[in-house]
């Protein structure tokens, strides 16, 4: 409960700042607020049954438009392009969670964190659980091609041996453990508990691990520059 009151207060806090940056760099001279998102990446940015897309991600995205009396406008980017995509000015700002790094903040500006990252494995239930990296030594491990979990687990494949299989949306990477192809996906626990809560041919890992990052939105360096 506490837990989620923090984070629920550091969103809030996140939102008024996201505002007076945009606001700042005029993104309201237009109607309508233009975002991207990796959609498939749930719990953050899911496609509805009925058309359109929700999650927690895209609820902070529409409390920043309604703030500046404008309409938002969810654009669907794959991962590995989303960055591009901001600095060719696609879109106003990215609503995907990512991970707050110095070396990125040097081309982006960020909004407060708003959620700790943490890195977790989803496996197929019924299987041997992963209780740490040791276990995974020789597997196959499946990502979302391009992100933090991608450079992380092919920092340490001659370390640990396994083999890193890299997909454009990371439900593709979770289907490939559901099917046997990998041993485990790995990406942000958030992911990992809602994906094992929606199939119970999966589980999340026991072991977490706590990086001491956050995640945040953001908008491009360039663009603010030039609307100032």
């Amino acid at each position: 409960g506490m837990m989620r009151n923090v984070r629920t207060k550091t969103a809030r806090a996140a939102v008024a700042a996201a505002v007076l940056v945009l606001a700042a760099g005029g993104a309201q001279a237009q109607e309508k607020f233009r975002v991207a998102a990796d959609v498939g990446y749930a719990p953050h940015v899911m496609a509805k049954p009925t058309g359109g897309v929700e999650g927690m991600n895209i609820d902070i995205g529409e409390a920043i438009a309604k703030k500046m009396g404008m309409q938002l406008e969810v654009i669907d980017q794959q991962w590995s392009g989303i960055f591009a995509g901001l600095n060719a000015k696609k879109y106003d700002m990215i609503v995907a969670p990512t991970t707050i790094t110095e070396e990125r903040a040097k081309s982006m500006l960020f909004t407060e964190g708003y959620f700790e990252s943490e890195y977790q494995f989803v496996i197929k239930k019924g299987g041997p659980q992963v209780t740490s990296l040791d276990d995974l030594k020789g597997k196959v491990l499946s990502v979302n091609k391009g992100n933090l979990y991608d450079k992380w687990a092919t920092e340490r494949e001659p370390q640990y041996g396994w083999t890193v299989m890299r997909f454009d949306k990371n439900a593709d990477a979770i289907a490939a453990v559901i099917a046997g192809r990998a041993t485990a996906n790995m990406a942000g626990s958030t992911v990992g508990g809602w994906a094992a809560k929606q199939n119970p041919m999966i589980v999340p890992s026991t072991l977490i691990i706590s990086t001491g990052q956050v995640f945040g939105m953001e908008i491009g360096r360039a663009s603010c520059r030039e609307r100032v």
